[in-house]
């Protein structure tokens, strides 16, 4: 693994991340979500996308792509190694989303070019990453209440919005992916945000890609 041209690859693919807004619309008719995982202890690469109406958040369609994994975990470089499934589901998706919160970091990263941002650019459409974790950088503490918020800092840049989303839980890391500014996807994430940690577009992602009950609900009542 050429971790020194992956890196310059990093670097390259970092300076061309918009980071203004260049949204397709102003209201979005379709908000998309994106989750990975993998199985077979890292053999398999999951990625679960899920398509959102906007503003009533509910779900209309969701895909699953699984593939073998192309590449080991080294850390900094996740985004190599989840991209692929995310583009295989994206490309199973009969529509596509004008805008995509991707359960992960997008500008919020040591080298400015987390999963978010990686996916973001290959596909060229808005993209907002939510993190669950600190990669890089620092902020203030939090008070407890809810809608709390404080910049993330790191070398004198801000790199994300640290907001706490719920009671007795622990903040998100909401940055830029792509063609999206900082405060735009903050006011996203807050829109889409009803009452759980994470925001729908991600929260439904990681219900089916983990297949909890609120995904089992909703394929019963599918039918």
């Amino acid at each position: 693994m050429d971790l020194a041209a992956l890196r310059a690859q990093q670097l390259e693919l970092a300076s061309e991340v918009v980071r203004e807004d260049r949204l397709i619309t102003d209201t979005p008719a379709f908000i998309g979500g994106a989750d990975v995982g993998f199985e077979q202890g890292g053999e398999v690469t999951r990625a679960a996308m899920v398509l959102l109406k906007y503003p009533s958040l509910e779900l209309v369609e969701y895909q699953v792509a699984r593939i073998a994994t192309t590449m080991p975990y080294i850390p900094g470089f996740l985004s190599f190694r989840e991209y692929p499934a995310l583009m295989a589901a994206w490309e199973k998706l009969s529509r596509k989303p004008d805008l995509l919160f991707v359960d992960g970091h997008g500008i919020s990263h040591p080298r400015r070019l987390g999963v978010a941002s990686h996916f973001g650019m290959l596909i060229d459409v808005p993209t907002i990453g939510v993190a669950k974790k600190r990669l890089c950088g620092k902020f203030e503490p939090l008070s407890d209440e809810p809608g709390a918020v404080a910049p993330l800092m790191d070398k004198g840049e801000q790199l994300a919005w640290v907001w706490r989303s719920k009671n007795r839980c622990n903040p998100l890391f909401v940055s830029t992916g792509h063609r999206v500014g900082l405060d735009t996807a903050l006011g996203w994430v807050q829109r889409c945000t009803k009452g759980y940690r994470l925001p729908e577009p991600t929260r439904w992602a990681d219900a089916v890609a983990s297949g909890r009950p609120a995904f089992v609900r909703w394929q019963e009542i599918q039918g």
